[in-house]
């Protein structure tokens, strides 16, 4: 895999915990770092795309029947 440097600034605290979390498992900080971007980024990617559904499907008049609504409600009364 190809990589590439990036440079950036966090606060005192955050280099701290990711020092410990290295030194705990035996990673380096910049797998642990890397490592949680990409997690960042796949949980982004996929808030954004599941908004951009469901703006389509709102678009598109895609909404739930009365009927469908008051099933949920009597599925889930108490």
């Amino acid at each position: 895999m190809d990589t590439a440097v990036l440079t950036l600034r966090v606060p005192v605290e955050v280099k701290q915990q990711l020092d410990q979390l290295a030194d705990a498992t035996h990673r380096s900080k910049s797998w642990l770092a890397g490592e949680a971007i990409q997690r960042y980024l796949d949980i982004e990617a996929w808030q954004i795309g599941e908004t951009v559904t469901a703006l389509a499907e709102a678009d598109a008049g895609d909404f739930a029947s009365n009927e469908e609504i008051a099933a949920l409600k009597a599925k889930y009364a108490t």
